[in-house]
């Protein structure tokens, strides 16, 4: 390979990238979906309210009700807030599914050149994912090291960028605390011969490419607390706004649903429900570009 490190294997897409823009267009559309909303309580409100002053545009459409300009200009914005959400969020999973096929690359592309026995020099070229527990593999200067292992001979610089982020290569040889490698990482100069301590599935970018690919992550105690709160502060809006009527009526005016939902939806915390999913994503993302794993 051309290149020593994940980092540089595996770039941030770009916000502009079609590959990313295109497939989000129409995710943002299949994720109004209300068994998809529901996971975001706060902008499943917002599409029920939309789909609400939908209807009554409708409805006054048919009979020819006033303020059709104004109501319809409502119902643009929220649809407009709701699709923004879930354009964003996936953008953020795109982002996330395109490192994580890069890394799947990295894992797939890898060559290993197998050994019979520790003892022996001849070897044998074959697909990285394809090596078992206990296969030994030799590993020369250049080459990248196919699977998490143990160095059971020889002595080697190593680039362990992929995992430290630090730049400087590091000594791995046999016996002590500084035989374990990883798959991934570069052989800079020397040889080393590896036997195989992970299985597929298991190894460091296996966990990697399971980080950015998890949508079904568990949710951080901060993530839930803060769902409890929009959940909370929508749930107070709803009761202030359901109060309006009354107070107007009592001062002899009067209000239209559309004003009451409008209003409904400044208050609630529409912005900050509509990018949680994608912040989340988004960190995920970030922690792998800078090897973190959680």
């Amino acid at each position: 390979m051309e290149t020593s490190t994940l980092r540089k294997q595996t770039p941030a897409s770009a916000l502009t990238d079609p590959k990313i823009i295109l497939p989000a267009i129409g995710a943002a559309f299949a994720k109004l979906d209300p068994r998809v909303m529901i996971k975001n309580p706060v902008m499943f409100v917002v599409e029920v309210v939309a789909a609400l002053t939908t209807v009554i545009f409708l409805r006054d459409l048919a009979i020819g009700g006033q303020n059709l300009g104004f109501t319809f200009q409502i119902i643009l914005w929220l649809w407009i807030t709701v699709l923004f959400a879930n354009f964003s969020e996936a953008v953020a999973e795109g982002r996330g599914k395109a490192q994580a096929d890069s890394l799947r690359r990295t894992r797939t592309e890898t060559q290993a050149k197998l050994l019979g026995a520790p003892g022996r020099s001849d070897y044998k070229m074959v697909a990285g994912p394809s090596l078992k527990i206990g296969d030994i593999v030799l590993v020369e200067a250049g080459d990248i090291i196919p699977s998490d292992g143990e160095v059971v001979e020889g002595v080697a610089s190593v680039n362990e960028a992929a995992i430290t982020g630090e730049s400087a290569p590091v000594i791995r040889e046999s016996g002590g605390d500084r035989s374990a490698v990883t798959g991934g990482t570069q052989v800079l100069s020397d040889w080393i011969k590896v036997r195989i301590t992970a299985a597929q599935g298991s190894t460091f970018l296996d966990r990697m490419i399971k980080l950015v690919e998890g949508a079904e992550r568990q949710k951080t105690p901060n993530e839930i607390a803060l769902n409890i709160l929009l959940v909370g502060m929508t749930i107070i809006f709803v009761f202030a706004v359901a109060t309006i009527p009354s107070y107007v009526k009592y001062a002899g005016g009067a209000v239209s649903i559309v004003v009451l939902v409008a209003l409904f939806v400044t208050l609630i915390p529409t912005t900050i429900g509509a990018l949680l999913s994608a912040i989340g994503i988004a960190g995920m993302d970030r922690l792998v570009r800078f090897n973190v794993l959680a």
